[in-house]
C-alpha cells in the first residue's frame, strides 16, 4: 500500500548548514562515491515496474520502435562504457602513443552513439495537439530541465506530457545523454565541482531573460533527475546576480532530485526570525515595499539630475520597471526570494535517496542538516521507479482517457496519490525550529505571500484536520493546483494578473 510522507521546508538558521556543496571538493566526492554504494541496492529498480503504461507512447517503457531503439542504444553503451572502464588499467602495458589511440576510439564511437540519441537543438516546445497557449495563461511560462539517459525522443515525451498535464504548452532545454555511466560522471562532477555545462548556460540566460519579461509574472522550473543538479546551479546564478523581487516569480518543481543542494533564502532575518520563533506572529505580520510598474521618469536627484534623468530615460526605453506606482504586502511566513519549491522522490528511487531524500531528511537524526530547501513528498509505493512519465506522472498525475475513445484527455481528477493522508515524519526535538510550522506550510500552498491574510476560522479549521491526521496531499501540493489548466488561487507575484 503506498503512503506519503511530507517535510516542510527548512527555514534556514545556524542549525541548516551547507557543507553539502562548499566543502572541499575532494571530500565531497569521496562521500558520494561512499553512498553511491550504501544506497546501491536501489539502482536495480529504477527502471521498475515495466507495466502498467498509462501514458501511452509517451511512457519511456512503451513497446514502440523509437523506445526500443533508444533503450538499445544506452544498453549498449553502457556495456561498452563498463568495458572500457574496467580496461583501463591495461594501458599501462602499452606504449603511451597506443592507448592514446585507443581512448580516442573509444570517445568517438561513444559520441556516434550518442548522436543517434541525440539531436543538434537544445530547445524545444511541446506539441500544440496536447496544450495549447491560452490568453489566461499568458503572464506564465514554463521551462523544463531533464535528467540522465534522456535523448531527443524522450525529452520531446517528457514535454508533451507535462502539456497534457498542465494544460500548458513547456520549453524544454535538452540535457544531452552521453550514456547512463557517464551520465553519472557528470552528475558527480557537477555536484561536487558546480560544474554549468552548456544545457546549464542555456537554461540560465532564458530564465533571466523571462524573469526581466515585465509581461510575465509566473516563471514555473520543473526539473527531473540531473536536472535538479543543474536546476540548483541555475538558482545559485540567479539568487546572486537577480533582484529578489524578480526571482518571487519564480516557482521550482522537482521529481527524483539528484542535488545535493537547494537555496532559497528569506529576504529578511526578521522574518526567519519569526518563522523559527513564533509561526503565528510569522502569518500575521506584514511587510510593506514598493511595486515597480510602468516606464516613466519618476523624479530627478537634485545633486545628480543629469545622470539620473539620463539613467532613468534609459532604463524606460528598454521597458524595465523604472517608477514607483504603488506598493504591495507581503506576508513574513512566505518572505523568500523564490516564490514556491516542491520536492517529489519515490523511496526506491536511486537518485532521489542518492539526492534529495538524503540531503533533505535527518534520518541520522544530526543536529544539523544540509541547505535544502522546499517541501518535500516522500512517497513509498510499488510505481517507485525513477523515470519522469512512465513512474513518477503516471503514478503521481495519472491521466484521464476518453471513455468513448480511449484517448488521454488530461490529469485524471480521482488521483489515488492526491487523496493520500500525508504523514509528517518526525526527525527529533532538536530539529523543530529547523523546518517552517505545518500550519504554514499548509497555508502557504494557495496564495499565502501575495497579501492574502488567512482568517482565524480558517487556521483553526486546519489545526483540527491536522490533530486527526487527515491532511491529504492535494491540501498542501501547489503543483495539483496547476491540473488541467486550472492555477491557485490568489494573485499573481509583481504583477495584476489573476493566477
Amino acid at each position: 500500500m503506498a503512503s506519503t510522507k511530507f517535510y516542510q521546508s527548512q527555514i534556514g538558521s545556524g542549525c541548516v548548514i551547507n557543507y553539502s556543496y562548499t566543502d572541499f571538493p575532494a571530500k565531497l566526492l569521496l562521500k558520494d562515491l561512499w553512498y553511491f554504494f550504501v544506497y546501491a541496492w536501489a539502482v536495480p529498480l529504477v527502471l521498475l515496474p515495466f507495466r502498467p503504461c498509462g501514458s501511452d507512447d509517451l511512457d519511456e517503457l512503451y513497446m514502440s520502435f523509437k523506445n526500443v531503439f533508444a533503450l538499445a542504444v544506452q544498453a549498449l553503451l553502457t556495456v561498452l562504457q563498463l568495458l572500457f572502464i574496467f580496461s583501463l588499467p591495461l594501458a599501462f602495458f602499452f606504449p603511451l602513443w597506443m592507448s592514446g589511440i585507443g581512448v580516442i576510439g573509444f570517445f568517438a564511437l561513444n559520441f556516434g552513439l550518442c548522436m543517434l540519441l541525440n539531436s543538434r537543438n537544445l530547445e524545444y516546445v511541446s506539441d500544440e495537439k496536447y496544450a495549447q497557449d491560452l490568453p489566461e495563461h499568458a503572464h506564465e511560462h514554463w521551462v523544463y530541465l531533464n535528467g540522465i539517459a534522456t535523448g531527443t525522443h524522450w525529452h520531446k515525451n517528457n514535454l508533451n506530457r507535462l502539456a497534457l498535464t498542465f494544460g500548458r504548452r513547456v520549453h524544454g532545454i535538452h540535457n544531452r545523454t552521453s550514456g547512463i555511466l557517464f551520465d553519472l560522471v557528470e552528475c558527480i562532477i557537477q555536484r561536487n565541482f558546480c560544474y554549468a555545462t552548456r544545457d546549464v548556460r542555456i537554461c540560465y540566460s532564458i530564465l533571466r531573460g523571462l524573469l526581466y519579461n515585465p509581461n510575465k509574472t509566473k516563471i514555473i522550473f520543473i526539473l527531473h533527475s540531473q536536472g535538479g543538479i543543474e536546476g540548483g546551479l541555475v538558482l545559485d546564478w540567479l539568487l546572486q546576480e537577480m533582484p529578489q523581487d524578480l526571482l518571487s516569480k519564480l516557482e521550482v518543481y522537482t521529481f527524483g532530485n539528484a542535488a545535493n543542494h537547494f537555496n532559497n533564502p528569506h529576504r529578511h532575518v526578521v522574518s526567519q526570525a519569526l518563522e523559527m520563533l513564533n509561526p503565528v506572529a510569522a502569518i500575521k505580520t506584514f511587510f510593506s515595499e514598493p511595486s515597480l510598474s510602468a516606464p516613466v521618469v519618476d523624479r530627478v536627484d537634485e545633486k545628480h539630475g543629469d545622470d539620473v534623468a539620463r539613467f532613468t530615460l534609459a532604463a524606460a526605453s528598454k521597458d524595465t520597471f523604472a517608477s514607483v506606482s504603488s506598493s504591495r504586502t507581503l506576508i513574513a511566513a512566505k518572505d523568500r526570494a523564490i516564490g514556491h519549491i516542491e520536492h517529489y522522490a519515490h523511496t526506491t528511487d536511486f537518485v532521489a535517496l542518492w539526492g534529495v531524500l538524503h540531503f533533505a531528511t535527518n534520518k541520522r537524526m544530526s543536529e544539523q542538516l544540509p541547505r535544502f530547501m522546499g517541501r518535500l513528498f516522500s512517497r513509498s509505493t510499488g510505481r517507485g521507479g525513477h523515470l519522469l512519465n512512465h513512474h513518477y506522472l503516471d503514478g503521481m498525475f495519472p491521466l484521464k482517457r476518453d471513455p468513448k475513445t480511449g484517448h488521454l484527455t488530461g490529469a485524471d481528477e480521482e488521483n489515488p496519490f492526491m487523496e493520500e493522508t500525508i504523514g509528517v515524519d518526525q526527525e527529533g526535538d532538536r530539529m523543530t525550529q529547523t523546518r517552517e510550522d505545518f500550519e504554514i506550510a499548509y497555508l502557504n500552498t494557495e496564495g499565502l505571500g501575495n497579501g492574502d491574510i488567512a482568517t482565524p476560522p480558517l487556521k483553526e479549521a486546519m489545526r483540527r484536520r491536522r490533530s486527526r491526521g487527515d491532511v491529504k496531499v492535494k491540501e498542501v501540493s501547489r503543483l495539483w493546483s496547476y491540473r488541467n489548466g486550472q492555477s491557485p488561487s490568489g494573485y499573481a507575484r509583481n504583477g495584476s494578473a489573476a493566477i
